[in-house]
């Protein structure tokens, strides 16, 4: 399936898109690759863009006292973009890694604030977009308050095995709030 036929797929789901409306919003659609390594943006730059993995992974981190701390990962099939400073017009507070190499559909975000304009069902969709991006949140704090750190790796494991087998040891212990060490021991447990 071609891949802007996936994201409509995707958010068609919450309500049919107009095919006037795909029509405006897939014209801006620029595919891009990037390297394991690369950035999609830094923190302290401004994000206009939403970006949807095709291919590959990211991470989203922030600094503080010269540490890094790592606070999501996206994975393919899923909207990725610095979400506050896209909102909020400010600065990014983090910063958006590839961790591997990684193939994304970009578009403007203003083409779909120009499309919330235009009609009750365009402005489902984006709530709709926003709510999903919550409840993401709102599980991951739940998790760090209420779960182990082996249940925190064990979930996100069976969420995407391959990928999380692909992240490093120091970007994963840093998501799941643990020390490197503690994660090799998790990990040694699962495999006895």
């Amino acid at each position: 399936m071609p891949h802007a036929q996936r994201i409509r797929m995707m958010l068609g789901s919450f309500i049919p898109i107009e095919d006037d409306d795909w029509e405006k919003l897939s014209a801006n659609f620029k595919h891009r690759s990037f390297k394991k390594g690369d950035l999609l943006i830094r923190e302290g730059e401004h994000e206009t863009y939403m970006n949807f993995l095709i291919k590959g992974a990211t991470r989203n981190f922030f600094m503080h006292d010269d540490k890094e701390y790592t606070i999501e990962f996206f994975f393919e099939g899923e909207f990725v973009t610095a979400y506050y400073s896209l909102i909020t017009n400010e600065p990014s507070l983090v910063t958006i890694e590839f961790i591997e190499n990684t193939e994304v559909i970009s578009f403007p975000y203003r083409d779909i604030e120009n499309l919330h304009k235009t009609s009750l069902e365009n402005n489902i969709v984006g709530r709709k977009m926003a709510e999903m991006h919550y409840i993401k949140r709102l599980r991951r704090e739940m998790e760090l308050l209420s779960l182990t750190a082996e249940e925190r790796y064990n979930k996100l494991l069976d969420k995407n095995p391959t990928m999380v087998s692909n992240i490093s040891v120091k970007h994963l212990s840093s998501y799941l709030g643990i020390h490197p060490e503690s994660l090799s021991r998790i990990r040694k447990k699962r495999l006895s």
